[in-house]
């Protein structure tokens, strides 16, 4: 739900969106380039489980290369584009991660991921989702996945090219983004 809080603010700025955030830890905000509040509700229980599983597998991944940083869905960045968001599951390359000083990585991290995933739950309208990962991948994501357990689906975003879309996938390849890393998608999908 996009909330236009013009009568009150022009603009949520980060230390609003945090404090807001903390205050209200049940739920999960993000706001558009244009700094206008999007409210999030928490998602199902299936959701969770799946998004639970992705992030698991990306993270032993990790654990074993050593490549960067794994991000879960409560965690946003500051896009190049001003807006914050809050990917299901994200990567940021090491070199890069750590070229931020303590302050930004204590805060929403004014960094686009190399990686990110959207899962489509229930309440999720696809459009939404789809323009979300548009903007990823114009921000300077990498790679992206949209997984959608309702049609089977995954989208593949990558920098530079149209969209690919894979009809009932078992896995998916990190491809040169995630070297090494393939993700079983058995019980995602």
């Amino acid at each position: 739900m996009l909330v236009n809080l013009k009568a009150i603010a022009h603009k949520v700025s980060d230390d609003e969106l945090l404090q807001l955030s903390s205050d209200n830890p049940e739920t999960r905000f993000e706001t558009t380039k244009e700094r206008k509040l999007i409210i999030m509700s928490p998602t199902g229980s299936n959701s969770g489980r799946r998004n639970s599983s992705l992030i698991a597998q990306i993270w032993l991944w990790n654990t074993q290369t050593a490549l960067g940083e794994v991000f879960d869905s409560s965690t946003g960045f500051t896009l190049s584009n001003g807006a914050v968001k809050s990917p299901d599951v994200s990567w940021i390359q090491l070199e890069r991660w750590n070229e931020l000083t303590q302050q930004q990585q204590d805060k929403y991290a004014p960094i686009d991921p190399d990686f990110v995933i959207e899962l489509k739950s229930t309440t999720d309208k696809l459009s939404n989702l789809q323009e979300k990962m548009a903007e990823y991948i114009d921000c300077g994501v990498r790679l992206g996945w949209l997984i959608n357990p309702t049609d089977k689906q995954v989208e593949v975003y990558r920098i530079g090219c149209s969209q690919e879309i894979l009809d009932n996938p078992i896995a998916l390849s990190g491809e040169d983004v995630l070297p090494g890393l393939t993700v079983d998608l058995t019980n995602i999908l």
